[in-house]
């Protein structure tokens, strides 16, 4: 076969570590929406309360969180209502954890699929952030139907105009799960006990993320000890812009940026090497 002949397309390897040929994922939005569907809707295709659930794991999760950790523990809520408190915490830390662990098991659980047709690998990580967005999206009605509650008949919550920066904070928990989550994928292609293992680290990492408790409990003099966990100013930002409760940091946010665009970096350039011979370690 001659070799001027013009081909329609051409797969190949990447050429370099850093490359992300983002055109190509645009002309394969329709597989990245068609993913995001299915993974919306398979959750809980064959259960009886279906899209429910998304409302009753929060619920179920803060009551049990209040009565644990406000009503028997008696830790402090920093002054806000403990049922939105827990909620609130609650409703974005399943967000990232969502992202980091569903991503984190994108070559092994789609190995039959790419080891038998061919499109941006990337797709797939993406498609699970968006999806946990749209997931997202449902309870936060639970916490504003709660929060509105507060709002009108407590003194307790105090909305701040730093809530205009929802979508920043948003976009940085989805990058940061993206990033670990690629991170780990490569790695449980050739280690599977990371799989349980991850699993089991988050559930930890909620518990070192100002989730359960303010970060104000913590002496002021060592408070910088927390911050050293990216998500806890995510958390502190959240908190202080819907309740009023929290420490608002600029200089603790921009930390958590900063180390968000590092381990996305890493991350990306780890799934780019490993997604080109993969498929013989699974």
């Amino acid at each position: 076969m001659s070799e001027n002949n013009n081909y329609t397309f051409v797969i190949k390897p990447k050429r370099t570590l850093w490359e992300i040929d983002l055109k190509e994922i645009w002309r394969y939005r329709d597989l990245l929406f068609l993913l995001v569907k299915r993974d919306f809707i398979s959750v809980y295709k064959q259960t009886i309360l279906g899209p429910v659930w998304f409302f009753i794991q929060p619920l179920l999760i803060t009551i049990t969180f209040t009565i644990i950790f406000g009503q028997v523990a008696k830790i402090s809520t920093g002054g806000a209502p403990e049922i939105l408190f827990y909620l609130t915490g609650i409703t974005f830390w399943n967000y990232f954890s969502s992202c980091l662990t569903s991503t984190s098991n994108t070559f092994v659980s789609n190995a039959s699929v790419f080891g038998k047709v061919y499109f941006p690998r990337l797709i797939v990580p993406l498609s699970v952030i968006i999806s946990n967005l749209m997931k997202l999206g449902i309870q936060l009605l639970l916490l504003l139907m709660v929060w509105v509650y507060y709002i009108i008949n407590s003194d307790a919550v105090h909305p701040q105009i730093e809530l205009l920066l929802m979508p920043f904070y948003l976009l940085v928990f989805a990058l940061m799960g993206l990033g670990f989550g690629l991170i780990f994928s490569a790695l449980t292609t050739k280690y599977r006990d990371l799989t349980f293992l991850i699993a089991f680290g988050v559930q930890l990492l909620m518990y070192a993320s100002a989730v359960i408790f303010p970060a104000s409990v913590v002496p002021a003099d060592k408070q910088w000890i927390l911050f050293l966990n990216p998500l806890v100013s995510l958390m502190e930002a959240i908190k202080y812009s819907f309740l009023g409760q929290g420490i608002f940091s600029w200089f603790y946010l921009a930390y958590s940026t900063i180390f968000t665009a590092i381990i996305l970096v890493i991350g990306v350039l780890v799934f780019n090497k490993v997604e080109k011979g993969f498929i013989d370690t699974v």
